[in-house]
């Protein structure tokens, strides 16, 4: 939850962070087994930080389809799947300052990836490496960009065992 807080709120600062940091630093020095936890993690928000929120919206929520669950005007928060979410941020408001290039991959896990890249690529969307297929790691993908200049990954894994993994049950 904390996590969470300092990227929405400004509120909860980089004094807060490091008070969470060295409480799981003692957890983890003193041989605590966290299986027996019973406050989990009960679902998952990344933040992306962006000048401005308007073609980022329209870009998640008309050409990705994210559904938007959570909307603060300054940040807005999509549903991607299940309990894990995507919160598009404004950097006037949020924790971090948007970047003009970012160190952060975004992963979409699709079923079909030649069409998300026909699809893209008709949208306008800026791709950033053809659609390939990697026999290392067993995966089928390719990357795009936001209007921000995030980079998105669009991928399916190959190798059956993993695919049961990350697509699901469906």
């Amino acid at each position: 939850m904390l996590t969470i807080l300092a990227g929405l709120f400004p509120l909860a600062t980089r004094g807060t962070l490091s008070w969470a940091r060295r409480a799981r630093s003692q957890v983890a020095s003193k041989g605590v087994d966290m299986s027996q936890n019973k406050q989990q993690v009960k679902s998952q928000i990344t933040f992306l930080y962006y000048r401005d929120l308007a073609p980022i919206s329209a870009f998640y929520e008309n050409i990705i389809g994210l559904e938007l669950v959570q909307d603060y005007g300054w940040a807005k928060v999509y549903r991607v799947n299940g309990n894990a979410y995507l919160a598009i941020v404004d950097e006037k408001e949020g924790f971090y300052d948007a970047q003009e290039k970012n160190a952060v991959l975004f992963g979409l896990i699709v079923d079909d990836v030649p069409w998300w890249y026909e699809y893209l690529t008709s949208k306008g969307v800026k791709i950033l490496t053809e659609l390939s297929q990697s026999e290392r790691i067993q995966v089928q993908a390719f990357k795009c960009q936001d209007p921000g200049g995030y980079a998105i990954e669009i991928e399916r894994f190959l190798n059956p065992e993993i695919a049961r993994i990350f697509h699901g049950s469906d």
